[in-house]
């Protein structure tokens, strides 16, 4: 599965175009299959830099890249994947959830 479609790419804002928002959109969500660890993209530079929430040891807002999220496997080998039925929506119903 391709992590990041040209689709996607061109609708996630640039970085730091967000920063001054309360409630940014989360426009696409990564996932290990066999961990529990989530990426949830808000911005991107265009190239390989995210900026988003993740979910692994802790939540927490921050940087992650896209070749360390093609490159990694979880407990059982499997790479990450994207969530291809997820609807972009506010960090804030990402949280809730």
């Amino acid at each position: 599965m391709q992590l990041l479609t040209e689709e996607l790419k061109q609708k996630l804002p640039q970085l730091y175009s967000s920063e001054n928002e309360k409630d940014p959109m989360v426009w696409c969500k990564f996932f290990t299959p066999d961990s529990s660890w989530t990426w949830y993209a808000i911005e991107f530079d265009g190239t390989d830099t995210f900026f988003g929430l993740v979910d692994g040891f802790e939540e927490e807002l921050g940087y992650f890249s896209l070749a360390e999220l093609q490159s990694v496997r979880g407990k059982l080998g499997l790479p990450i994947e994207r969530d291809r039925f997820f609807k972009p929506c506010r960090l804030s119903e990402v949280r809730k959830a």
